[in-house]
């Protein structure tokens, strides 16, 4: 059987629509590639959504029925032993459910990436002091604050993924809070200034606009929940929608709702104070602390 593992790597989900793509292109049903490997279409239709391992064995079986050159067939079996690999994040599967861990790996290829978060700040915008305060909290997920060990795990995790944002393809992060996330107080006024600064030291990065939906502006159409939407450079990936809830999350695709997603995060962005007004209501909030 194919191998099963908590998430898969964007890479495998790429290949796995590849894949896909070269069947069909052969004109052959799932059944018919099943046929071929000994296995149920069940297992065809898992390896090509991602949802187990690509087993190399499997793979070149596959290649072959498909029709596809040897070289172009070495190619895509080298691709798969890499993407095959743990990414980094994957150190961290005693803390990390399976959910998000596919997050991170959305996260780390994404070419842009747009957030409203109604509630805290945004993880990757969060400093090590504000972080530990919201999961210590329990506000996230299951409840941590009993197990110190663990939040510091958490912690470390949240503070390994800001390195995306000053790599040196740094994907594009775009932001909308509502003003109810700067006025929620996480941990004391130190830990709040602190977190304004680094708010105010990520705006001036050249890949980075925060936006803050003031109290005064009224209702908006994102009120509903935080979500965030990924898009890729890679033309196998469409954009994606994730939207989390308490024990879990799910990933979106299917172009209504996506779209329908785009358009209230454009809503939202018109609605919201600009970048330059955001740095104003930033440094007014850190001088009533």
């Amino acid at each position: 059987m194919s191998e099963p593992r908590s998430a898969p790597t964007v890479g495998q989900v790429v290949l796995g629509r590849r894949l896909q793509d070269l069947r069909e292109g052969a004109g052959l049903k799932r059944e018919d590639a099943a046929k071929v490997l000994r296995v149920t279409a069940a297992t065809v239709r898992r390896m090509e959504t991602a949802e187990v391992a690509l087993k190399i064995p499997y793979l070149q079986l596959l290649l072959k029925s498909y029709g596809v050159a040897e070289d172009e067939a070495d190619a895509f079996v080298q691709l798969a032993e890499e993407a095959n690999r743990p990414g980094w994040w994957q150190r961290f599967h005693d803390i990390l459910p399976g959910w998000f861990s596919m997050y991170v790996s959305l996260e780390g290829a994404a070419a842009l990436i747009r957030t409203y978060e109604p509630h805290f700040v945004p993880g990757l915008l969060q400093t090590e002091e504000y972080a530990r305060g919201v999961l210590a909290s329990g506000a996230i997920g299951r409840a941590l604050a009993d197990d110190p060990d663990v939040v510091d795990r958490h912690v470390a995790l949240r503070m390994r993924r800001q390195a995306l944002l000053t790599r040196e393809d740094a994907p594009r992060f775009w932001v909308v809070m509502d003003e109810t996330a700067l006025r929620r107080p996480v941990g004391d006024a130190a830990v709040m200034r602190a977190q304004i600064d680094r708010l105010l030291e990520a705006m001036e990065l050249p890949n980075v606009t925060l936006q803050v939906a003031e109290f005064a502006s009224g209702p908006h159409p994102g009120t509903y929940g935080p979500f965030v939407l990924f898009r890729f450079a890679m033309s196998e990936l469409p954009d994606m929608v994730y939207s989390e809830y308490l024990t879990g999350a799910v990933y979106l695709d299917g172009r209504p709702e996506v779209a329908t997603h785009l358009e209230v995060m454009d809503r939202m962005a018109a609605h919201a104070a600009t970048a330059q007004r955001t740095k104003e209501i930033l440094r007014d909030l850190r001088k009533e602390l």
